[in-house]
């Protein structure tokens, strides 16, 4: 089938695309979400949460932020506990 056809055919009907590709057509537009069939299609995947893909660097940077008097500031901004906040600042 014609890539032009699908791409028209996608855009005039969004709203009987499956959730989560309606929303990566949204964002990114047909060009992704056809690479994204190519890639994974046909194989299930597990999409962690950005906390999880970021957790590492987000816990260097309250290391490297941490001055010993502001974990209730840090535990604010990066959404984790104060007792995990002095943890990973005394790794």
């Amino acid at each position: 089938m014609d890539e032009r056809l699908i791409r028209e055919a996608a855009m005039r009907h969004r709203e009987l695309i499956l959730p989560p590709y309606g929303e990566l057509l949204d964002m990114d537009g047909f060009s992704s979400v056809r690479e994204f069939s190519r890639i994974f299609g046909g194989t299930s995947i597990y999409v962690p949460s950005i906390r999880t893909i970021l957790g590492k660097c987000i816990e260097e940077e309250i290391k490297l932020r941490y001055n010993g008097n502001n974990v209730r500031e840090l535990s604010r901004k990066y959404g984790y506990g104060e007792r995990h906040i002095r943890k990973l600042a005394t790794k």
